[in-house]
C-alpha cells in the first residue's frame, strides 16, 4: 500500500497565510452560516444531503458537539459536518467558501481535516472488514438478486479497481503514473453489493500496480474465507473481470478465443451485471466532486487517499438515504443509515 508521506497540510497552510502577503490571512466578519434558514433544496446543492438528514447524519456519526482544533478554534458538530461536505461536493477553494462560513481560510482548513480524521478514525472500519452484520443478514438477498439476472447463484458482489487522478508530484512520479490510464493517480479496490453499498475499500495503492498484485496484498482473500462461506462450507463468491485469479471467493469470466456458445452468453451476461461497479465509482465522483479535480489533489501536501476512502463512506450513507442506479437495477433495499454506520 502506497506511503503518502503526508506533511502536516494545517500548519503547512497556516504558515502560509501568515507569511504571504499577497495573500494574507482573511479575518471575515460577515454571519456565519444560518443552517436553519437553509432550503431543503439548497441543503442537497450545497451539502448533498437534505437538510433533516444533514441533522440525522450528524447524530449518527457521533460527531463530538465542539470540534476543537490545533490552534484552538472551535467549531459546532453541525457547522463542521457542513464545511466537510461543502468542501467535498465541489472543488472549491477556501477562499470561495469564506462568505459561506464566515470563517477564515486556515480555521476552515482545520476544521475539515479535524472532520476528516473523526469520521476516518471512527467510521472507516465499515469499509475494511466484510465481517458486517447488513452484509451476514442479507447476503441470501444479494444473491438471490444477482440470481435473478446472471446464471450465478452464489454470487453475492463484485469487484474492481479504480484509478483516481492526482495532480503530479514533485518527485516518486513513476511511481504513480498508470501507463494504461496515461495519468498519475492513486488506485483503490473497490467491491460493490446489489443494494448499492460499497462493501469494500482498500486502497491507495500506486498507480502503477495491477488489480491482481492490488488484490494480492488487499488481504481481501483471507477475509472472504473468514466470512463468505455458508454453515455447510459452500463458499459465497464475487465475480470480476479477466485480470483477477480465480478461486473458490473469486470467479470471472471464460478465457481464450475458442469458447462456446454457452461460455460467450455466460460472459455477455457477467459483463452486463458487472457494470454496477463502475456505477459505484461514477456516484462517489459526481456526488463528491472534488475528489474527481485532480488539479486539487496534490499528493504530498494532503491526505488524498483519506480523502476518497471518506468519500466513499459518505456516499454509502447516501445510497442508505436515497437509494442508486444499483438499488434499483437489482431492486434491493439498502439498510437504514443507523443500521449501517452503527453495524446493526
Amino acid at each position: 500500500m502506497l506511503d503518502e508521506r503526508i506533511i502536516d497540510q494545517e500548519e503547512l497552510f497556516i504558515l502560509w497565510s501568515s507569511f504571504n502577503c499577497r495573500s494574507p490571512q482573511l479575518a471575515p466578519d460577515g454571519p456565519r452560516l444560518n443552517f436553519d434558514a437553509l432550503t431543503d433544496e439548497q441543503s442537497f446543492s450545497m451539502f448533498r444531503f437534505g437538510k433533516d438528514d444533514v441533522l440525522r447524519l450528524r447524530t449518527t456519526l457521533g460527531i463530538p458537539e465542539k470540534i476543537i482544533c490545533k490552534n484552538k478554534s472551535v467549531s459546532s458538530s453541525l457547522e463542521a459536518l457542513c464545511i466537510l461536505l461543502r468542501r467535498l461536493a465541489y472543488p472549491n477553494r477556501l477562499a470561495d467558501l469564506v462568505t459561506i462560513f464566515g470563517r477564515s481560510e486556515p480555521e476552515m482548513s482545520l476544521i475539515f481535516n479535524s472532520t476528516l480524521d473523526f469520521i476516518y478514525n471512527v467510521h472507516g472500519d465499515k469499509l475494511t472488514s466484510l465481517n458486517q452484520r447488513w452484509i451476514q443478514r442479507d447476503l441470501q438477498t444479494l444473491m438471490n438478486s444477482v440470481d435473478r439476472l446472471c446464471p450465478l447463484q452464489n454470487c453475492w458482489g463484485f469487484i474492481d479497481g479504480t484509478l483516481r487522478p492526482v495532480s503530479r508530484p514533485s518527485q516518486y512520479q513513476e511511481t504513480i503514473y498508470s501507463g494504461h490510464k496515461r495519468t498519475h493517480g492513486l488506485k483503490f479496490q473497490s467491491v460493490m453489493a446489489p443494494n448499492g453499498l460499497i462493501a469494500n475499500l482498500s486502497g491507495p495503492y500506486e498507480g502503477k500496480r495491477h488489480d491482481a498484485g492490488i488484490f494480492r496484498e488487499s488481504n481481501l482473500a483471507n477475509d472472504l474465507l473468514r466470512n463468505m462461506n455458508s454453515p455447510n462450507g459452500e463458499p459465497f463468491c464475487l465475480y470480476g473481470d479477466a485480470a483477477y485469479p480465480i478461486n473458490q471467493h473469486l470467479l470471472g469470466p471464460f478465457k481464450g478465443i475458442n469458447l462456446t456458445a454457452q461460455e460467450l452468453e455466460f460472459n455477455r451476461q457477467m459483463s452486463s451485471v458487472r457494470q454496477c461497479v463502475e456505477w459505484g465509482f461514477n456516484k462517489v465522483s459526481k456526488l463528491f466532486a472534488f475528489l474527481d479535480f485532480k488539479k486539487n489533489l496534490k499528493l504530498y501536501l494532503q491526505p488524498v487517499g483519506k480523502y476518497y476512502l471518506v468519500g466513499a463512506f459518505l456516499t454509502n450513507c447516501h445510497t442508505c438515504l436515497y437509494g442508486s442506479v444499483t438499488t434499483d437495477y437489482f431492486g434491493v433495499v439498502p439498510p437504514l443509515l443507523e443500521e449501517y454506520v452503527n453495524n446493526l
